[in-house]
């Protein structure tokens, strides 16, 4: 529930707020970091969940073995998303700083544009994937309490 109630708190609600309100350049600084932060979280929560849905697994618990499979592609993105795109598009942004423009007015800028596309669509998966794993958790609605 923490990363993917983070997640779509800082992507789809933050990081909006962010560019509305403040300047472009300063807005996709703050997020760049908040989305670092993410990054860190996710890969750390993807691991951590995924070892305890295996042993959870192995122990017989039917119901996390599709849980496995979600967290294991959250975890891709993340790992494509934030640990193999994101380090392209610091360098662009840091490039553009360098020479006195913003990512938007520097020749990076449709390959900034491009590799931020590529980033959103992973992030969205992402999203979808950890909405679809909170909503599919096991539950103990209806399983009768054994009383010893």
């Amino acid at each position: 529930m923490l990363w993917v109630g983070s997640q779509l708190t800082i992507g789809y609600a933050v990081a909006p707020v962010l560019f509305a309100s403040l300047e472009r350049t300063q807005a996709g600084a703050i997020a760049a970091q908040l989305f670092r932060i993410e990054g860190i979280l996710g890969a750390v929560c993807g691991v951590l969940l995924l070892v305890l849905s295996n042993v959870l697994a192995r122990r017989g618990a039917v119901n996390y073995r599709r849980s496995r499979w979600l967290l294991a592609g959250m975890l891709l993105c993340v790992l494509i998303g934030y640990f193999a795109l994101q380090p392209f598009m610091n360098a662009m942004r840091v490039e553009a700083m360098n020479a006195g423009v913003d990512i938007a007015n520097s020749p990076y800028a449709s390959r900034f544009g491009m590799l931020h596309g590529v980033s959103s669509v992973f992030y969205l998966i992402e999203s979808l994937l950890g909405v679809a794993l909170v909503w599919l958790q096991p539950t103990v609605r209806g399983v009768a309490v054994q009383r010893i």
